[in-house]
């Protein structure tokens, strides 16, 4: 099934694929804001329901897969890159940083939308260019950034394409804010671990900014990579990490798992080479989601004193930079 929909008043794509459903909100980056497991009765992502439509047009960042062009913050809102700087608005006035981007919030066109026997396929696409200029303003480069969502009867498959359009290397850092639903299928907190593929923690000043230090993980967080870290329900958790691999049924993984330990029903949240480190979040641990956020460099990436080093990337003019992402459920 494939079809445009009008959710709480906004234009949507609404589209299902064997046990799968999922609702996309073109206008607001290009956000999957729902995916579910209708069999398993799975709600996969944190939707903003019809009394929260005014919280999500304010921060979508807490609402189903919001793109984060650049993640996380940037120290006083500026860096420099090949002799020229980059500045942005202060968005954090206590912290003096700038946050999360704003292409989670620009109007995407639905560039292509097939429906096929295995899969349901919908391409987004954004231009950033003199003419755009929320983006083009604090970010001098046109691009082009695609978004693709496939859904088959084994669940979600996402990429990210940016394109270099201008004359000059641009960089790129991406990252998902991506707020997991916990629980997602009934029954209490207590009953939901969260394990990901984190290494060393990052360790943050004052200001949520990496110190250029990497520490071994806490008992608490140590738990991440073992038996599962209950993380609504619970104390706040805002940490940055590293990412090495687990083991998840014998076998290397990659992303993050929610694992409902009384029925055994996990989500699983799988990302590719491109990220290479995580901020785990969860809004103060008082509220039905937590957010393992995959990133493709370090918080404040362009201001470290190797920023290659910790993830930063530039794209060379005509060329693209992708990067894919993969959500499920399985028992």
């Amino acid at each position: 099934m494939l079809r445009s929909v009008d959710y709480c008043g906004l234009r949507a794509v609404e589209f299902s694929k064997g046990d799968y459903a999922a609702l996309l909100i073109p206008a607001m980056g290009a956000n999957l804001i729902r995916l579910a497991d209708t069999q398993r009765g799975v709600e996969v992502l944190h939707t903003p329901a019809a009394e929260e439509i005014e919280t999500f047009l304010r921060r979508p960042q807490i609402f189903g897969l919001p793109i984060l062009f650049p993640p996380n913050r940037i120290a006083d809102g500026r860096y420099t890159f090949e002799g020229r700087t980059y500045r942005y608005p202060i968005t954090i006035e206590k912290e003096r940083n700038y946050h999360h981007g704003i292409l989670k919030s620009q109007p995407f066109q639905v560039s292509k939308a097939v429906e096929t026997d295995d899969e349901v396929l919908v391409e987004c696409r954004y231009y950033a260019n003199a003419g755009s200029d929320a983006i083009f303003r604090d970010f001098p480069h046109e691009f082009k950034c695609k978004i693709v969502y496939r859904l088959t009867a084994e669940g979600l498959e996402q990429e990210v394409v940016f394109t270099n359009r201008s004359r000059q290397r641009m960089p790129i850092g991406v990252g998902f804010h991506t707020p997991l639903r916990i629980p997602f299928a009934g029954g209490v907190a207590d009953d939901y671990v969260l394990r990901a593929a984190v290494g060393e923690q990052v360790e943050l000043n004052g200001r949520n900014l990496p110190t250029g230090r990497k520490l071994p993980l806490t008992e608490q967080f140590a738990k991440l990579r073992g038996e599962g870290l209950r993380v609504t329900g619970c104390d706040p958790i805002e940490a940055g990490f590293t990412l090495r691999e687990i083991e998840v049924d014998g076998k290397p993984y990659r992303g993050a798992v929610v694992e409902n330990r009384r029925t055994g029903v996990r989500v699983f949240y799988e990302v590719d080479g491109q990220t290479l480190y995580w901020t785990i979040w969860n809004n103060g641990g008082q509220v039905p989601y937590c957010c393992p956020e995959p990133q493709s460099w370090v918080t404040n990436a362009p201001n470290a004193a190797d920023p290659e080093a910790e993830g930063f990337r530039s794209v060379a003019p005509g060329e693209s930079w992708s990067a894919k992402y993969r959500l499920y459920v399985r028992s």
